[in-house]
């Protein structure tokens, strides 16, 4: 007896010996580009400090000043000062600028600042809808 006609390979069946296919086109992230996240994360860092947040406030009320300036209206030293303004800097809500006689005035980036309110919006709005369903849920039991 003859063996069986092989069945016809099933067009739709991926071809065992064809290489694998291309992955689609995806960008790279833009590693130039800023993390929001890693933004306010350094932002909330900064803040957390009440000499940097008396800093932030100084600077705000009064405008670009150096640590010597600062050291001045707030009573903290000048070194003091000096080591929160690189940590602030850092966290990019001062910039540097040259002031007189070669000295380092501080002005405030308001960016950063954005970008952390941001976040907070957003988590906010995250928690919003499931506490609202869960007061309505429990209004609605209160109510029967």
């Amino acid at each position: 007896m003859p063996p069986p006609d092989p069945e016809p390979p099933d067009p739709e069946a991926p071809d065992p010996e064809a290489p694998d296919p291309e992955p689609p086109d995806l960008e790279p992230p833009d590693p130039e580009a800023p993390d929001p996240e890693a933004i306010a994360e350094q932002v909330f860092a900064a803040l957390a400090d009440p000499s940097r947040r008396a800093i932030l406030a100084a600077l705000a009320s009064g405008g670009p000043a150096t640590a010597t300036d600062l050291a001045g209206r707030l009573p903290i030293t000048r070194q003091a000062i000096a080591k929160h303004l690189a940590l602030l800097a850092l966290a990019g809500l001062v910039t540097t600028e040259p002031g007189e006689r070669r000295r380092v005035r501080y002005r405030l980036r308001s960016a950063p600042m954005r970008v952390a309110q941001q976040f907070l919006a957003a988590l906010a709005r995250d928690w919003d809808d499931p506490l609202d369903a869960l007061k309505d849920h429990l209004d609605q039991k209160g109510n029967r």
